[in-house]
């Protein structure tokens, strides 16, 4: 076990638990409002059943993504819907959640969770998948599990300490867009197609080693820098629009 946890990519897990509460702060609010209408004493029940179907539906979705990101172009593909999702990501919404409706079954409930989880899991799943690709094979699932047992509890019950800390430090929003830039341009130069007929066989590690983080950097500064500039276009606008 010791073994294990030694060779974990430790990085790959700090990544992970970050997207997933950046990307992840909606389950919260779906969660309350599955189980607004449950009796008292069995929301807690709720909450609980409800998380963990949420968990156990991630980490098999993710673990079929990290294996299936292996075939040439899903990668590619991948990579171009991270960096969408990083922009998006600074672009200010307007979030709204009346079509999830409670329920005063305790399984009803469960349900919804579970399903509206799946619904909004695409960019989480994808983004931890890009995230865990750089780790050893045999502990990428391990290290997928531990960051969403870790960031799943930050979710739940410091959802609002979190979701302070973003409205007090914007720049937070900023950063975890910027590192999905990161792991998408990381993504992009590794998809097999790239690597079979874009590199060549003389290349040494350091050389791979620049083109990899050339790539994660400018997908950085991509996301960021268009993120940016379509916020403030939506801030102008609306602000126009209100008169």
């Amino acid at each position: 076990m010791l073994e294990y946890l030694e060779g974990m990519h430790w990085g790959a897990v700090f990544q992970i638990i970050l997207i997933d509460i950046l990307l992840g702060g909606d389950n919260a609010v779906v969660i309350a409002l599955a189980c607004r209408n449950l009796p008292k004493d069995t929301r807690v029940k709720g909450i609980l059943w409800g998380t963990a179907g949420a968990i156990i539906l991630r980490v098999v979705l993710i673990s079929f993504a990290v294996t299936m990101l292996q075939i040439p172009f899903l990668k590619l593909v991948g990579a171009v819907l991270l960096l969408w999702i990083g922009v998006k990501l600074l672009i200010p919404e307007n979030d709204s959640h009346d079509n999830i409706e409670g329920s005063a079954n305790l399984w009803a409930a469960v349900k919804t969770i579970i399903i509206a989880d799946f619904v909004m899991s695409l960019d989480n799943v994808i983004a931890i998948a890009g995230a865990a690709q750089n780790a050893d094979p045999e502990h990428q699932l391990g290290l997928v599990i531990f960051g969403l047992v870790v960031s799943i509890p930050i979710i739940i019950w410091g959802s609002a300490i979190v979701l302070k800390l973003i409205d007090r430090f914007p720049i937070v929003i900023t950063l975890g867009g910027g590192l999905l830039g990161w792991i998408a341009g990381g993504m992009l130069v590794t998809d097999p197609v790239i690597v079979q007929n874009l590199y060549k066989p003389d290349w040494t590690p350091q050389t791979l080693s620049i083109i990899h983080y050339s790539a994660a950097v400018f997908g950085a500064v991509f996301v960021v820098v268009l993120g940016s500039v379509l916020a403030r276009r939506k801030v102008r606008a609306e602000a126009l629009a209100k008169g």
